[in-house]
């Protein structure tokens, strides 16, 4: 656990990617086995289940420090994250413990069945014997949300350097199901499997926003444009009657879209497509809120299938017949594609999960601009512009892909709850909740919210604000403050459709602030009809409020 716990204090201390992996691979150079798969499947999300829940942890935590609850509380509320709060507050000892990160995290997983007093006595045992660091690890790990600002990405890089091992190889090792309680480290990581090479995706090619006038990239018939569809990125794999869906983020997804399963078969084998997965409920392209019900599903039932099922809109062929495409042209691979497409998808459009994403082209720029206006109807974020002569190459590259998203929507909305920020901002209410105006049963105007938003305002802004909701507070709920309505923000978000699980009956994706808009009283502040009219036709049908 000391190894551990220095492992998370050196993390935690830097923001530079280099110096976190450097820190990650000397310890996996020097760390135990056991501690070694343990820290994998922290660091990968897999902890064990939470044994005690919060409200025990603030109480014990209150009475082992001989303070007031409500002292505790309020030092909660001021750092903002539990583990860290009880870290300070519990009294250290100048005895230690040498047991192990896996014996602490088998006593976790031991200790969920038992009695309260059990749970209380073994708490107090350990918070009296750890460091403070140690203690912050110690309760990160029981409260089940140990989140330290480590991508799976980093940490397999790290692993990589550790092991001399492919990380594009370690990325599938470490993906699907195992359990860290049964799994060794030779055969999670060491041992070579024909089956690591056998779904290995390729480094995603990713495009840089375009900031400036479309026409300075030149000559238009040097380019083709697409849609930049609103998903989730992927790579669809087939090999050895096999296939594999791997996410952009480097997540093996394959058992959450079961749909797939009817390419094994139908593509050949040794194809790689990549595109966009999108919901496509009642035969047309849904919103991203429709998608959301089927992320972080476990299981998918039959009538979430039916009622939303997924495709992959493709627009490139990375691999086909055992090749790797991606030296070739976009053009060339776009030609295979389609090749492909016209074989395989037009011959089962009615069932078939494969659209192709059309390959626009132009006389001029204004046409682009002019086809970009269009996105939203089409459900698209915007336009790709991929130069015709562009390899796939690996990574963010300048040069040869562009995406042109669409302006954001706005809307101008009143404040009416904050909540202390997270990091640097903890001491500061930085995380807003917005509200719009709408009718009530009664006929009379009421505030109702609509979105929360914690980025776009200046750190001095951030300060105004947050001196003005401390004078302004009406009523306190934990740490979140209801303040009087007085101040208009303008709320920018790139979608927005119907939703039945908001109060307001919309949803909108990615929410930030835009401008504080001194210049207008609350009362000149958008309504929710207003917000509404930005939903396109075509949501509006298929989804009525």
């Amino acid at each position: 656990m000391k190894h551990f716990a220095q492992l998370i204090k050196t993390l935690d201390s830097t923001n530079k990617t280099n110096l976190k992996v450097d820190a990650l691979t000397n310890y996996f150079l020097a760390a135990d086995d056991r501690d070694k798969v343990w820290t994998i499947a922290i660091l990968s999300h897999r902890r064990p289940p939470r044994p005690v829940n919060t409200t025990l942890l603030r109480h014990w935590a209150a009475e082992l420090s001989d303070i007031p609850l409500w002292l505790f509380e309020e030092s909660y509320h001021i750092v903002g994250d539990l583990a860290e709060t009880i870290a300070l507050v519990v009294p250290s000892s100048k005895e230690s413990t040498d047991k192990t990160l896996t014996q602490f995290l088998e006593e976790m997983i031991a200790l969920k069945p038992k009695s309260e007093e059990e749970k209380k006595q073994y708490l107090f045992q350990n918070w009296e014997v750890l460091n403070y660091y140690e203690r912050f690890v110690f309760t990160k790990l029981i409260t089940g949300g140990f989140r330290i600002g480590v991508s799976q990405k980093l940490m397999t890089k790290a692993l990589a350097k550790a092991t001399q091992l492919d990380e594009d190889v370690l990325a599938y090792k470490l993906m699907g199901n195992w359990d860290p309680n049964t799994i060794s480290f030779q055969d999670l990581v060491l041992e070579e499997k024909e089956s690591d090479y056998l779904s290995k995706p390729y480094p995603f090619y990713l495009a840089y926003a375009l900031e400036d006038d479309a026409a300075s990239l030149g000559n238009i018939q040097d380019w083709s444009c697409e849609h930049k569809w609103d998903g989730i990125r992927a790579q669809v794999i087939l090999r050895n009657d096999e296939i594999f869906i791997w996410s952009r983020g480097e997540e093996l997804v394959t058992d959450k879209y079961p749909e797939f399963a009817s390419f094994i078969g139908k593509i050949p084998n040794g194809t790689v497509l990549d595109g966009e997965l999108l919901p496509f409920p009642d035969g047309g392209i849904g919103t991203f809120n429709d998608l959301q019900t089927r992320i972080g599903r476990k299981t998918v039932s039959k009538s979430l299938l039916q009622k939303i099922p997924v495709v992959i809109k493709a627009y490139d062929l990375l691999e086909w017949e055992g090749n790797d495409l991606r030296s070739k042209s976009y053009l060339q691979r776009r030609q295979i594609l389609e090749e492909l497409f016209s074989k395989v998808g037009q011959k089962n459009q009615d069932s078939f999960p494969l659209l192709l994403s059309q390959r626009l082209q132009f006389d001029s720029w204004t046409e682009v601009a002019q086809e970009r206006a269009k996105s939203r109807e089409m459900r698209s974020e915007g336009l790709m512009l991929k130069r015709n002569d562009s390899p796939y190459q690996v990574g963010r590259k300048k040069g040869d892909w562009w995406k042109w998203k669409v302006d954001p929507l706005t809307i101008d909305a009143v404040l009416t709850y904050a909540m202390r920020g997270h990091g640097r901002r903890s001491n500061l209410f930085t995380d807003y909740t917005f509200a719009l105006w709408d009718l009530n049963d009664e006929g009379e105007r009421e505030l109702v919210t609509f979105a929360k938003a914690y980025s776009g305002l200046t750190d001095a802004e951030f300060r105004e604000v947050n001196a003005w909701i401390k004078k302004n507070t009406l009523e306190r709920f934990g740490p979140v403050r209801s303040v009087t309505p007085h101040h208009v923000f303008e709320i920018a978000f790139e979608g927005i459709a119907f939703s039945k699980r908001h109060k307001s009956g919309v949803a909108t994706r990615f929410p930030r602030i835009l401008r504080w808009r001194k210049d207008k009283k609350i009362e000149e502040a958008n309504t929710l009809s207003d917000i509404k009219a930005l939903i396109p036709n075509a949501v509006k049908e298929s989804n009525p409020s």
